[in-house]
């Protein structure tokens, strides 16, 4: 299936028709380029946030696509849940019962109480295959990597069920190769944002990145190979903006147009936004075991998130060394309603930012908000207040 091309509308474009293409792809909810996927004749695995091991579902063929939630009202969604309970598992399964995604198997993964739900719920609406993976709860243990390999290896065996073929080691070894280049190109993305950020809007870094869970990852390496040096080529120019660091987009994510507002006041040098994307920081090794490559790489070579529990990365201290690593001069730290994992480590965010006297700026979102002026408006004062200290 590596030879089928899902999103070519920004092929051979100029840099402004290529994100605006970007954009139309990042909201529409249709999800074309999985539906032409599947005319074509493959399969779809959907993965619920944060982290997944996409090299397995690609080496086996597969689409893996980011099932992240969505700006559409959960009519149908809504009575399979509690009322309070963030809305991103509301919206990700009203994708499945619209019918406006068609997969081939769900995965999902602990990282909250409710997210833990997720499996048996998705199942008991739809027909296909929903599976739970267990990510280490304890990532320091000395059995972690073992066990890790293990539960990949599960994964890797649904993968052929579902596909009926095999998915061989030097099939995973390929794949490495292709997300090892698509890793490299995002940290490349991200170097424009932290050097010279005025070449590349935060919106649209953002499509720029979440299109790669939309799309076959040689497709999106395509993209980016193109896209890059068009931006580095930009003749924008600096403006008198300050530098910030957006902390809450690990899990569900804030509509565009919430960071289409932010980057209207600030310069977005970093993020956590789409984390999952982007959680390994280094190559995987080709040599040796893939599936072990891939366990070891998730624990060691990887980023952080409120639902990992490493404590080898404390994420007070991570985001005050991400802070320091990009410049960023203030932070604004968010967390989507009722997201108990961002709502506890907002508190412990902010305690250690007034330790360190850094400036931030606290907010909620929702995807479905339609509204900013508030926040834009108390946003602008926060950086007005900044900017004439």
């Amino acid at each position: 299936m590596s030879d089928v091309t899902v999103f070519s509308e920004w092929r051979d474009q100029p840099l402004e028709e290529i994100l605006y293409q970007c954009r139309e792809l990042a909201e529409d909810m249709d999800f074309p380029t999985v539906r032409r996927w599947r005319e074509a004749g493959g399969k779809v695995l959907g993965h619920f946030q944060v982290y997944f091991p996409e090299e397995i579902a690609h080496a086996g063929g597969m689409l893996p696509f980011k099932v992240r939630g969505a700006s559409v009202e959960a009519t149908q969604a809504d009575s399979r849940f509690g009322s309070y309970l963030c809305s991103i598992l509301k919206t990700s399964l009203e994708l499945a019962l619209s019918g406006r995604v068609e997969l081939d198997v769900f995965v999902t993964h602990p990282i909250c109480d409710a997210a833990r739900n997720l499996a048996a719920v998705w199942g008991r609406n739809v027909t296909y295959p929903c599976q739970i993976l267990y990510l280490p709860q304890n990532a320091n243990s000395q059995h972690a990597t073992e066990y890790l390999r293990g539960e990949y290896d599960r994964v890797k065996r649904t993968v052929e069920a579902i596909t009926g073929g095999s998915v061989t080691d030097a099939a995973l070894r390929r794949s490495v190769e292709v997300f090892n280049e698509n890793r490299a190109l995002l940290r490349e993305l991200y170097a424009i944002k932290r050097d010279t950020p005025w070449l590349v809007s935060a919106e649209d870094a953002y499509v720029l990145t979440a299109v790669g869970g939309l799309i076959p990852r040689e497709e999106h390496n395509d993209l980016l190979r193109t896209t890059l040096p068009l931006i580095r080529a930009s003749d924008a120019k600096q403006q008198d903006r300050i530098r910030v660091v957006f902390e809450g987009g690990f899990c569900e994510q804030p509509p565009l147009d919430l960071i289409r507002a932010i980057g209207r006041s600030c310069y977005v040098v970093d993020d956590d936004l789409l984390i999952g994307l982007r959680w390994i920081l280094d190559d995987v090794p080709i040599d040796g075991d893939p599936l072990r490559n891939l366990a070891e790489a998730y624990l060691e070579q990887s980023s952080y998130s409120p639902v990992q529990h490493d404590l080898r990365k404390p994420k007070e201290k991570m985001l005050l060394k991400r802070i320091e690593d990009s410049g960023a001069q203030a932070a604004i730290v968010t967390a989507a309603k009722m997201c108990e994992p961002g709502l506890e480590e907002q508190v412990a965010y902010t305690r250690a930012l007034d330790q360190e006297s850094v400036p931030y700026f606290v907010s909620e979102f929702e995807e479905n908000m339609t509204s900013f002026d508030h926040l834009e408006i108390q946003l602008e004062t926060f950086v007005e207040n900044l900017l004439f200290e």
